[in-house]
């Protein structure tokens, strides 16, 4: 079994293949309809990423919360900032823009300036009544200025709610029905109902109407991340085929390439719909990967191709000869950069579990049809033209490699000094790396609703819910004044907090209850006293259901209550200070026996979700490492030589992780993903140079200068193509309008860079300056794997 790929292995695999061409085509394309059946089960998300596993403690409390009080981000505004908005016409016709929404079975309930209602003492049946503010409509600039005195100066219950009385900003408060706010429902309200509307009062009001909201939040960006996946696979196509095109000159070995590498996003995007996965940030990036990371798998195959066909100018002996020499180069290359993507599957996070799971099979998938698509069709295929093979001369690159061997000859200290002062700089760097835990840091910046985000941050101190739950222990014992007292203690820590708005709670209602009580005089709005307690309460009590004072803010028993605020997006280590310091006020006023306080909400699970990502992170590295060093293992049976291979490996993802502290790339969900692939793929170029190494010692006698040259002369040239193709086709992700793709992008793409620097130059330094520790008969033993067949002494490439 350890024998398996050898190369009597592959000659049979070559033989199947040639021989069974019709079949093995029909096959390919019956798992293409197969996979292209599956596409109706893709989903794209509608919620934000859950980054915690299913048990984790975090999500335990959240969905606890959850399950008391029901779904927390249901709640879209629309807010108009516009002194022209305080004229009889356009104030009614705002308000009717907010009454339109009121009808649709999506919509919970709205809540404007036409809603609000003074809650009015009725001596007589000792009750609360209602009175609105407006009542039908605005007729005239009077009943305005009347308004806006109420309003905003005699009512603080509302202020910071629909109007902010310094800016003269007024929104509206659209809840979504909870049960269908995470379905495709939501999207259809906002794009069908929501957004036209408001393109319509905007036109004929001359008015700028923000929108805002997690429901609307999450269904631009899931928009924004099926424009991208397009534009990704567009991109990606475009620019390695012009790479390929630049290499090869043959439209012909081009356009067989991108046929491969379609047929592999079909097949990815068959994975997904196969497992019913949803279509994330983070899946959506894998289409665009397997073109990357497909294309070098057929620069090897079709130039090694072209090679065989100038020296002996027999096809068929050529296509064989394709499959036997490169097929076991390109199966372990590939599988180990499957393998720095499966080790996400170890993770708890099934964000990360999901990403590695379809990422690593699409690779598997990708290696398969270039193995058996691109010989199976050159066999149909006339001889390549003469201009085709020109490149094989590859004179336009024997600078470049000239550079490589003298540089190691004649440069090793300045190689080391080098490597040595990145090294210390990178150090320096990590110790500067920031953990960034927003929800909306990684949402397209250029958008109009981010704008809207940032705007309604600025005049309501943001749109993210933080949740507060405060568990008695007992029934009703949420409206005893000793609780409802610590309730208020806490909340003017929320109030003395800038990032954090205005708290809403049973508090509140209870202040606003005690004003109505003394005729609506706003001096009054506090707390009552334990002797106003009880008949205020009676008051509230028989009133109607209309004016149900405790709904959603305290649970049917009376046992829970929670405290809702609305945090803006700031950053992980001030959002752990707000933590503290409300957790330091919980721990101060509500005694441990007696309450149970939880600190829940979107924004915090997604906070507390990035660390435990940065934790996965080392895990998933750490994995892959210890794989891939197993793999090594496994082929060339020697210890040191999996010491020396690592070392040119680690050095370019310490230098990524230390430009990321310098130019303040913070680790989060997208950028945690680059050390794992960098380095699964970058491991690829260390595995042909050293397999090359091997097979140059024992041809050369043990002469090891002469073997490392010769590896590095051989080697070189492919190590540059690939590595040229996947430093612009990770590139591609940087056109993103996703901050943390750019980032991924463009820090994928300098690690690659610089691991093939590292592996051209460090490597063979290391090798030649080791010499006889490495170079011994260990090394020489028979490997358990042949990448390279012992008598294949051409180029890879």
């Amino acid at each position: 079994m350890l024998k398996l790929f050898t190369t009597g292995f592959w000659e049979v695999v070559a033989r199947l293949i040639l021989r069974n061409k019709v079949a093995i085509l029909i096959g390919i394309v019956l798992v293409t309809l197969f996979f292209s059946y599956q596409w109706k089960y893709m989903r794209f998300t509608f919620t934000e990423a859950n980054l915690l596993p299913d048990d984790h403690e975090v999500n335990v409390t959240y969905n606890h919360f959850l399950d008391i009080f029901g779904e927390e981000g249901n709640l879209i505004v629309i807010g108009v900032k516009d002194s022209t908005l305080f004229t009889v016409d356009k104030l009614n016709a705002w308000n009717s823009l907010s009454e339109s929404f009121k009808p649709y079975e999506e919509v919970e309930t709205v809540v404007s300036i036409k809603d609000l209602q003074k809650l009015v003492k009725n001596n007589e049946a000792q009750k609360f009544d209602l009175e609105p503010f407006i009542k039908d409509s605005i007729h005239s600039l009077e009943q305005i200025n009347t308004l806006e005195k109420e309003l905003f100066q005699k009512y603080p219950f509302y202020d910071n709610f629909l109007f902010n009385k310094e800016t003269k900003t007024v929104r509206t408060a659209i809840y979504m029905k909870k049960d269908i706010v995470n379905t495709s429902l939501r999207k259809d309200f906002i794009e069908q109902i929501l957004e036209p509307k408001i393109a319509e009062f905007e036109s004929a009001n001359n008015l700028d109407v923000r929108v805002s909201g997690m429901p609307y939040i999450r269904t631009l960006n899931a928009k924004s991340i099926i424009d991208e996946i397009g534009l990704f696979i567009g991109a990606a196509l475009l620019v390695t085929s012009l790479i390929f095109f630049f290499f090869f000159r043959s439209f012909r070995a081009t356009f067989i390439s991108l046929i491969v590498v379609c047929i592999g996003v079909m097949w990815t995007f068959g994975i997904l719909g196969l497992f019913k996965y949803e279509i994330t940030v983070l899946t959506a990036l894998i289409p665009p990967l397997i073109i990357v990371i497909g294309i070098p798998n057929c620069i090897f195959l079709i130039n090694k191709f072209q090679h065989e066909v100038k020296l002996h100018g027999n096809k068929v002996k050529s296509l064989q000869r394709v499959i036997t020499k490169i097929g076991n180069a390109t199966l372990m290359t590939n599988i180990t950069t499957a393998s720095g993507f499966a080790t996400f599957i170890l993770t708890q996070s099934k964000l990360l579990k999901e990403f590695g799971i379809v990422a690593s099979l699409s690779i598997l998938g990708i290696f398969v049809l270039c193995l058996l698509i691109i010989p199976i069709v050159y066999t149909f295929l006339p001889y390549p033209k003469e201009r085709h093979l020109e490149h094989l001369n590859k004179r336009w690159i024997s600078t470049i490699v000239d550079w490589m061997v003298r540089m190691v000859k004649e440069h090793k200290i300045a190689i080391y000094s080098i490597s040595l002062v990145l090294m210390i700089a990178s150090i320096i760097g990590i110790y500067q790396m920031k953990i960034s835990g927003s929800l909306i840091e990684d949402m397209p910046q250029d958008t109009e609703f981010f704008d809207d985000i940032r705007f309604f941050e600025s005049e309501f101190n943001g749109i993210m819910p933080l949740e507060i739950m405060v568990d008695t222990k007992r029934k009703k014992g949420v409206m005893k004044l000793s609780t409802l007292k610590r309730m208020n203690e806490l909340e003017e820590v929320i109030n003395e907090t800038p990032e954090l708005s205005k708290p809403i709670s049973v508090v509140s209602l209870l202040k606003y209850s005690k004003q109505a009580y003394y005729n609506g005089n706003p001096k009054y709005y506090q707390l009552p006293t334990s002797q106003e307690n009880s008949f205020i309460l009676s008051y509230a009590k028989n009133s109607s259901s209309d004016v149900d004072l405790l709904k959603n803010f305290v649970d049917s028993t009376g046992q829970y209550a929670r405290i809702t605020t609305f945090m803006k997006d700031i950053g992980t280590d001030r959002m752990e200070r707000i933590e503290e310091d409300l957790q330091a006020k919980i721990n101060k006023v509500f005694p441990e026996e007696q309450y149970t306080i939880t600190l829940t909400g979107k924004a915090l699970v997604f906070q507390k979700g990035t660390k435990y990502l940065v934790k996965n992170l080392v895990i998933s590295l750490s994995l892959a490492i210890l794989l891939i060093s197993l793999f090594m293992a496994y082929m060339f049976r020697s210890f040191r030589m999996i010491i020396v291979s690592l070392i040119p490996n680690l050095l370019p993802l310490l230098v990524t992780a230390g430009l990321m502290g310098f130019l303040g790339v913070p680790i989060k969900p997208s950028t945690i993903l680059v050390f794992s692939i960098a380095f699964g793929i970058s491991v690829d170029d260390t595995i042909h140079f050293l397999a090359k190494y091997r097979q140059e010692l024992q041809a050369n006698h043990w002469k090891i200068r002469k073997s490392v040259f010769g590896a590095l002369r051989e080697t070189g040239v492919s190590m540059f193509y690939t590595s040229i193709v996947l430093f612009f086709g990770f590139s591609v992700f940087t056109i993103s309008s996703f901050g943390g793709t750019v980032a991924l992008g463009a820090l994928v793409s300098a690690t690659l860079l610089f691991a093939m620097l590292s592996n051209l130059l460090l490597l063979p330094s290391l090798l030649l300056s080791l010499e006889r520790s490495i170079a011994n008969k260990e090394v020489l033993r028979e490997p358990s794997i042949n990448i390279i067949p012992e008598e294949d002494e051409e180029d890879l490439l």
